[in-house]
C-alpha cells in the first residue's frame, strides 16, 4: 500500500470528544471496530485477548457480540483503573492485566482458562491520554514534558535533557520521520543550554519555531513530539515483542488484528505479517538461492490494510490515519523468537546495499 504519514493534529483536534467519550466508558467508539469485530469472528465461550484495553472500546465490542470472555491487557495505570470499574458489572466475563503486551505471554500464564480465539491491538497513544495535560503527550495542552505511558522510568524532559544534538537529531528523524530533525535538534540544545525544557508547550514552540508550517495544516511539532514517545516507550520494539507473542498465544485457527496509526507501525506489521504467511521458499537479488524457513504460521485475511470509510472519519477523525490488518493462524508452529530481529536485520543490510 501507499504509505501515509499520520497528521497527529487531526487526531489531537478531535481528542477532546473522543477523550469526554472515553470517560463515559461503553459510549467511547474505538476505530475500525466493526471490521475489528469482523476479522476476529467473535463466537460464544472463546477467549480474546484485548492487548492495548485503553478506554475498553473493543473489549466492550467482543463482550456484546459474543457470549466470550476478555482478557484486557494494559501498562497506563490509569486504563487498568478504569478497566476494574467495568469488571464488576460484566459477571466474570473481563480480566484486566497490568503490563507490557510485549509480555502477555508471561501475563496471562496464571489466567488463561483455555486456547486464544483472538488477539487484537490499537497501537500508539489515546485520545484519552491525549487529553490528560498532565500527562504530557500533547503539544495542545500546558504540562509537564512526560509521555511516560507506564508513568515509571525516564521521561520525555529526561531524554531531550541527556541526548546529544546528533543523539536527538538521529531520533527526530527516525521516529518522527522529521525532515527538518537537524533543525529541530539544533534548536533544542540551544534552548536547553538557557534552561530546562521541562513544559510541553516550551518544547511545542521551540519545534515550531525551527520547522516550517506544513500546507496540510499539520502543526509543526507533531513529529518531533511523536518521536519522543515512541522512544520513552519503546513502542516499536515492544510491538515486535507483542507480534511474536501473539503468534506464540494463537490456537489453529484463531484471529490477530492489528491498528496502527503510522507508517512505522505499520510497515513493522505487514512485514511481519508477509513473512509468516510465506509459502515459497524466499529469494532476492542479495540472496539469489532459495532459503527455507519455518512452515508460514499466518494466513492474510486480507493482502490490502483496511481503511476507515468516509463516514466513520466524519463520525470519528481520529480514524482518518488507521490501518487495520488481520490474519488467521495456521497449524504450523510459532517461529522462533529471534526469527524477527534477523529478518529485520537482513533487510535493512539489503537496503543499504541497494
Amino acid at each position: 500500500m501507499t504509505e501515509r504519514h499520520p497528521d497527529r493534529s487531526h487526531a489531537e483536534a478531535s481528542a477532546a470528544h473522543s477523550g469526554s467519550d472515553a470517560r463515559r466508558g461503553a459510549a467511547h467508539t474505538p476505530v475500525l471496530v466493526d471490521a475489528v469485530l469482523a476479522a476476529l469472528a467473535p463466537r460464544d465461550d472463546a477467549v480474546y485477548v484485548d492487548a492495548t484495553f485503553g478506554s475498553g472500546g473493543y473489549s466492550l465490542a467482543l463482550l456484546r457480540a459474543a457470549r466470550c470472555r476478555v482478557i484486557g491487557i494494559d501498562r497506563d495505570p490509569d486504563a487498568v483503573r478504569r478497566g476494574h470499574e467495568l469488571v464488576e458489572h460484566l459477571g466474570g466475563r473481563l480480566t484486566i492485566i497490568e503490563g507490557r503486551f510485549g509480555e502477555m505471554v508471561r501475563l496471562l500464564a496464571p489466567v488463561i482458562v483455555g486456547p486464544i480465539a483472538g488477539v487484537t491491538f490499537d497501537l500508539g497513544i489515546s485520545s484519552t491520554q491525549l487529553d490528560a495535560p498532565e500527562r504530557g503527550f500533547s503539544f495542545r495542552f500546558d504540562g509537564p514534558l512526560d509521555m511516560r505511558m507506564s508513568r515509571q522510568g525516564a521521561s520525555a524532559a529526561d531524554l531531550i535533557a541527556s541526548l546529544s544534538e546528533r543523539e536527538l537529531a538521529q531520533l527526530i528523524r527516525e521516529f518522527g520521520e522529521e525532515r527538518f530533525a537537524g533543525r529541530v535538534a539544533r534548536a533544542i540544545t540551544s534552548a536547553r543550554g538557557r534552561q530546562p525544557i521541562r513544559r510541553t508547550i516550551e518544547l511545542a514552540e521551540i519545534v515550531r519555531a525551527a520547522v516550517p508550517k506544513s500546507e496540510s495544516g499539520q502543526d509543526p511539532a507533531t513529529r518531533t513530539f511523536q518521536a519522543l514517545r515512541i522512544a520513552i516507550n519503546d513502542e516499536l520494539g515492544e510491538l515486535d515483542r507483542g507480534l511474536v507473542a501473539a503468534e506464540q498465544l494463537l490456537m489453529h485457527g484463531g484471529r490477530l488484528a492489528v491498528v496502527s496509526f503510522h507508517s512505522l507501525e505499520d510497515r513493522r506489521v505487514k512485514r511481519f505479517l508477509q513473512r509468516r504467511s510465506e509459502e515459497a521458499p524466499r529469494t532476492s537479488r542479495h540472496a539469489p538461492h532459495p532459503v527455507r524457513g519455518p512452515g508460514p504460521s499466518f494466513k492474510l485475511l486480507r493482502r490490502r490494510a483496511i481503511r476507515p470509510d468516509p463516514a466513520e472519519i466524519v463520525r470519528n477523525p481520529r480514524s482518518r490515519a488507521a490501518r487495520l490488518r488481520a490474519a488467521e493462524r495456521s497449524m504450523a508452529p510459532a517461529w522462533p523468537a529471534g526469527r524477527i530481529r534477523s529478518d529485520r536485520h537482513q533487510k535493512e543490510r539489503g537496503h543499504g546495499q541497494a
